[in-house]
């Protein structure tokens, strides 16, 4: 019988189950665009849109710090006209693809979100983006769908529920926007934080 304690220990053990070396190599990543001037897109459907348009802000000011460059971040779930008008003219399988064909570029980094890894829209621009040299971060759930053989590295939340995948989407997002603006420069690994606690690479994972 579903309850608050039960959801709330659910999310514990979601979250210490988190694939730490995929995380890690996200922030990388995230870092190494940022060094590079690189842009960033976010997307994502439904509750993963709101998502992706939160990741965006929070890389645009919470991650902000003096010693590097700001994020050039672009969530394109967040212009509805532009959205709007390629799905009623095109096909909704085609509002992040068309958007991408507008503005990215070889070495851009693209963070897909999708709880089931399958939905039509995500992996036709996650495949734009690979084809175009760009890099797909994926935050998925369940078995990661198709997301997972296209996303490096891709985040599959070890859940079935969807609710608890987009609440693990957002900590996720979360922990890379403070990783991203606490980590010393000099640091080759990312420090990952994880369920309140921080834990160093130490090249043996």
């Amino acid at each position: 019988m579903w309850s608050t304690p039960t959801y709330l220990t659910q999310m514990q053990e979601i979250l210490a189950g988190l694939p730490i070396e995929e995380i890690r190599r996200a922030g990388e990543i995230l870092l190494e665009a940022r060094r590079r001037g690189a842009q960033v897109f976010t997307l994502g459907n439904g509750g993963s849109a709101a998502n992706a348009s939160h990741i965006a802000c929070d890389l645009s000011k919470s991650a902000i710090r003096d010693d590097l460059p700001r994020f050039r971040v672009i969530s394109l779930v967040d212009n509805v006209p532009l959205a709007t008008a390629w799905a009623n003219d095109t096909s909704y399988e085609n509002v992040f693809a068309a958007q991408l064909e507008n503005l990215l570029q070889p070495g851009d980094v693209v963070i897909a979100l999708s709880g089931r890894g399958r939905s039509p829209n995500i992996l036709n621009a996650a495949r734009l983006a690979r084809k175009r040299g760009a890099t797909v971060i994926g935050l998925t759930g369940f078995d990661g769908g198709l997301l997972r053989e296209i996303a490096d590295p891709c985040i599959i939340v070890p859940s079935d529920c969807m609710e608890q995948i987009e609440d693990t989407h957002l900590i996720i997002g979360h922990l890379l926007s403070v990783y991203l603006r606490e980590c010393p420069i000099e640091t080759p690994a990312p420090v990952v934080a994880v369920a309140g606690r921080r834990e160093p690479n130490d090249g043996r994972s």
